[in-house]
């Protein structure tokens, strides 16, 4: 047999990669892959078996997706992928063949991967798979990729492209009394198998995203960071299992087209899964601003916990910009002191640097600050089309009494940063630009109603963003991040 990717049309490459086969396996799962045995003709060795002890079935990890135990033992499997992890040697410069690490793992070939997949799915689109979510898939891979190079490189230089095992699935893992067995990686391949060892665990998530939802996939990837103390952005890791639903998504449409049936159902989820995470990859920008006692931060504070984004608070740049302590009261008037006219635009400059070099590392952001200017918001949109990001406004509005109320509790508890005061609000307010492309936000509504308000605003901004922007969107076609909508 001889094909683009694998040639055992001779009796010497046979053997030779079961032999690899072999050695690669033995790295994870050494008391199950026990030996080879030759298979001859007359006195000749033409082809070769690997000698495997069986595992018991109800112990694959797939069977144990409803049992109680099911948390513990992905703890276990977490752990032997980092150790197994842990026991390679770096990638940094060359492997197989003398190609670069960069040829492999770097951004420009991911992004062949992609393209290649694309070009295998075309038979599909329209079949199984509609136009406008494959045009979304595509939309969001040149995104994410066009203005993420770095990230990819940076990866390569820590060390975290290794020779993994390439091929991590739920049906290959046996859960024993003494530890996890990872059987069948992908050996006949170095370069398939070869990449960042977050691309590795992606494929597990993955995985364990499709038979039990995100949580768990997100629970596997929380036990692997505690045990490799590695910090990845949460976009990039979005991104790899995406593409490795997506690849999966191929195999089960071409199976399909060539009549299995069974497959067609698959190719969706896998289809539909891939679409999903690439929506959470995508970066975003989202301002939270208001008037003072509005409850802008604790907006701000919320979605960055649900979300997992990276949150920026001008309160507290402001006086770590002027050497006062966050709990230091400053009480002046309007455009004085370090609330100056130069201070606020000192602050707004470093705020938005900082939110730039957090979205070139593949970081979201959200941005905690009155934003009462509509220049400066104009600075966060250019911002965002620069960084590749979506930017997704939002006011915060309460009555001026209740946030005046607010301020006052707020100074007696003495545990913010905001030198607010109830009398400069009704100033504040009178001077605030209008804010018509942010989403208006009631904040008189618990913490938990305001988040979810928002998160549902959120999405829905996003899919219309993913389905509707083509890849050379200008700042202006962004703004439509932030049509009003109530609380």
């Amino acid at each position: 047999m001889k094909t683009s990717f694998l040639d055992h049309s001779t009796a010497t490459n046979r053997l030779a990669d079961i032999d690899a086969e072999l050695a690669l396996n033995r790295r994870l799962a050494p008391d199950v892959y026990l030996g080879t045995a030759d298979v001859t003709e007359g006195d000749a060795v033409v082809d070769r078996m690997l000698v495997m002890r069986r595992l018991p079935a109800d112990r694959r990890l797939t069977a144990l997706v409803n049992s109680p135990e099911l948390h513990d033992q992905l703890r276990a499997v977490a752990r032997a992928v980092a150790v197994f992890h842990a026991g390679l040697e770096p990638l940094r410069y060359t492997v197989t063949g003398g190609r670069s690490v960069a040829e492999i793992a770097g951004r420009d070939a991911v992004w062949q991967n992609w393209k290649d997949n694309f070009v295998d799915l075309e038979p599909l689109v329209g079949r199984l798979i509609p136009f406008e979510d494959a045009q979304e898939v595509e939309h969001s891979v040149d995104q994410f990729l066009g203005h993420h190079s770095a990230m990819f490189e940076d990866r390569i230089a820590a060390g975290f492209v290794r020779d993994g095992h390439g091929d991590l699935t739920a049906e290959d893992i046996f859960c024993l009394p003494d530890g996890p067995r990872i059987l069948d990686c992908l050996a006949f391949s170095p370069e398939l198998r070869i990449g960042d060892v977050l691309l590795d665990v992606a494929f597990l998530a993955m995985d364990l995203d499709r038979l039990c939802g995100p949580g768990l996939a997100a629970e596997f990837m929380g036990y692997y960071r505690e045990f490799t103390n590695e910090h990845h952005a949460s976009s990039l890791a979005h991104h790899y299992v995406a593409y490795r639903a997506h690849v999966r998504a191929k195999v089960a449409g071409l199976r399909a087209l060539h009549g299995d049936e069974s497959q067609a159902t698959l190719t969706r989820v896998y289809h539909d899964l891939c679409l999903q995470h690439l929506r959470r990859a995508n970066l975003t920008l989202i301002l939270v601003g208001g008037t003072p006692g509005t409850g802008k931060t604790t907006l701000a504070e919320g979605l960055s916990g649900v979300l997992g984004s990276m949150l920026l608070s001008t309160d507290e740049l402001r006086k770590d910009l002027t050497g006062v302590d966050h709990l230091d009261r400053r009480f002046v008037e309007t455009d004085t002191g370090i609330y100056d006219r130069s201070a606020t635009e000192k602050t707004y400059t470093e705020l938005l640097r900082r939110a730039g070099t957090l979205l070139d590392r593949g970081e979201s952001v959200v941005l905690d600050a009155s934003w009462s200017q509509a220049a400066l918001r104009e600075q966060a949109r250019r911002l965002a089309a620069d960084k590749g990001a979506d930017v997704v406004e939002f006011e915060c509005v309460l009555d001026a009494a209740e946030a005046k109320n607010r301020i006052e509790r707020r100074l007696e508890q003495g545990t913010d940063p905001s030198d607010a005061r109830p009398e400069l609000l009704d100033e504040l307010r009178a001077r605030f630009h209008p804010w018509p492309t942010a989403a208006r936000i009631d904040s008189s509504a618990p913490r938990s109603a305001m988040v979810e308000a928002t998160l549902v605003h959120l999405h829905r901004v996003l899919i219309r963003l993913g389905e509707g922007s083509p890849p050379d969107a200008q700042p202006a076609d962004r703004r439509t991040a932030g049509q009003p909508t109530s609380g």
